[in-house]
This record gives C-alpha cells, sequence and structure tokens, in this order.
C-alpha cells in the first residue's frame, strides 16, 4: 500500500468496492431482487398503476360486506343465523314445535327440547336433522347435534338450603 490509498477518503473507498462487486454481479448474471429506495421506486410505481387493473376497481356493497365477513371469521356464524332464523323452514313444522336452536360453536349446535320424549326423539333423529341443515349450507357445517331437554324443577328456595332430599322425602 501507498501513501496515496491511505489518504483517500473511505466512502470512495467503499462506492469503488461496491461498484466492483455489481460489476461482477452482473458479469455472473445476478440480478437486482430488492426495489431500488428513492425516487426511482416512486416512478415506477406511478408507471405501472394504472386504472382497471386487479384490485382498483370499486366494489358492490355486497362483496364488500362478503369480503369483511370472511376476513372476520363471521361468515360461518352468519350462515347459522340465516338457518335458524328459518329454523322451521328446514326442519318442518312438528320438529319446529317441539324444538328450538339454543346455540352454534366450533361445529356443534345445541337444540332445546320442550318434552324429554321430544329430546329422545331428537337424539334419535340427530343424523337426518344435521344431514338436513348442512344440506341448506352445501356444505358440512354442523358436525353434530346436542339435544338439551326441559329444564327441571328446583326445589331450592332462598339463599341458604339443606343436603339432603328436602321436601321430596315425603312424597309416596
Amino acid at each position: 500500500m501507498t501513501d496515496e490509498d491511505d489518504r483517500k477518503d473511505p466512502r470512495l473507498v467503499a462506492k469503488e468496492a461496491m461498484d466492483r462487486a455489481r460489476a461482477s454481479a452482473r458479469q455472473r448474471g445476478a440480478y437486482r431482487t430488492s426495489p431500488k429506495v428513492g425516487r426511482a421506486t416512486a416512478k415506477q410505481k406511478r408507471r405501472s398503476s394504472q386504472p382497471f387493473m386487479g384490485g382498483r376497481d370499486p366494489l358492490t356493497m355486497s362483496d364488500a360486506v362478503d369480503t369483511l365477513m370472511r376476513r372476520m371469521g363471521w361468515a360461518e356464524q352468519l350462515e347459522v343465523s340465516g338457518v335458524t332464523g328459518r329454523w322451521r323452514e328446514v326442519v318442518g313444522d312438528q320438529i319446529a314445535d317441539h324444538c328450538e336452536p339454543l346455540g352454534f360453536d366450533g361445529g356443534i349446535l345445541t337444540v332445546k327440547a320442550s318434552s324429554t320424549a321430544w329430546a329422545t326423539q331428537l337424539t334419535i333423529m340427530s343424523g337426518q336433522v344435521r344431514h338436513r341443515i348442512n344440506e341448506e349450507f352445501g356444505r358440512e357445517i354442523v358436525r353434530e347435534i346436542k339435544v338439551r331437554g326441559p329444564a327441571t324443577r328446583s326445589w331450592t328456595k332462598g339463599p341458604r338450603t339443606v343436603k339432603g332430599r328436602g321436601p321430596r322425602d315425603t312424597y309416596g
């Protein structure tokens, strides 16, 4: 090394090294993968951005809402709400008179029956009801139907209770 090399500006040395590396890369056939930073990219973006290209056209309101529902994960819950809102049409009058949907969570539809007999009947028919509901969706969305019977009578009166059978031990 000479004294002249020691006195060169470090920025100039770095620029020369970068130019040599770029020339070597061009000879090998390498190409740039990251965009240039600065005005060149803004100009390129302006040139490449043209009207009526994909993603540039405004959407109809229904398409925008559908996209939002899918993005937020609401589509499945809204479909289920639509079917439970039309419960009588989907399952029929006889079942709808005695059973009502309570909720839907993770592919499990919970249904409340008006009596224990109807709870048993609906449990037996759950495969057919599930098939009919999935047919309405056009895909398998309900995996299982849980049937609840009517609420049983509570014998507790007030905040204090005594363990044991209580007033029922005098029956019979």
